[in-house]
């Protein structure tokens, strides 16, 4: 049986749906998709580049909860629901990974709610010895 340790970040509520916002298993991170809502408001940030600053900083939460940051990031998993917004994206993510970029994908796809414009997910190495 794998062992598998749910992280919640201080600060962000429980999720209404059942899942975990991150898993640490075999030494990785797996967070689930984060979006552009304020966790202390509840708010979703108005437009795009609000938006995804937002997720991103988001993920950075559920990451440093987990003892990680953008630089243990070895996967991230774009959603976007316009190709419109590709290269605003692309731009914004400059701004929090720096070289070597993880591995990525991007897909454009409609979202669980219309208000949301992007989604990302993430898979990080815990640092530590090795």
């Amino acid at each position: 049986m794998t062992n598998r340790t749910p992280i919640f970040p201080a600060g962000h509520p429980k999720p209404g749906s059942p899942y975990s916002p991150a898993i640490v298993s075999g030494g990785f991170v797996f967070v689930a998709g984060q979006v552009g809502v304020d966790p202390a408001t509840g708010q979703t940030a108005s437009g795009f580049e609000a938006q995804a600053r937002q997720t991103l900083n988001n993920l950075r939460t559920v990451l440093n909860a987990a003892g990680c940051d953008f630089g243990d990031v070895v996967k991230t998993t774009a959603f976007l629901t316009q190709t419109e917004f590709f290269a605003a994206f692309n731009t914004i993510y400059r701004e929090f990974f720096t070289e070597p970029f993880p591995a990525r994908s991007t897909i454009i796809c409609q979202l669980v709610s219309a208000d949301l414009l992007v989604e990302v997910e993430a898979v990080a190495r815990q640092p530590g010895p090795g």
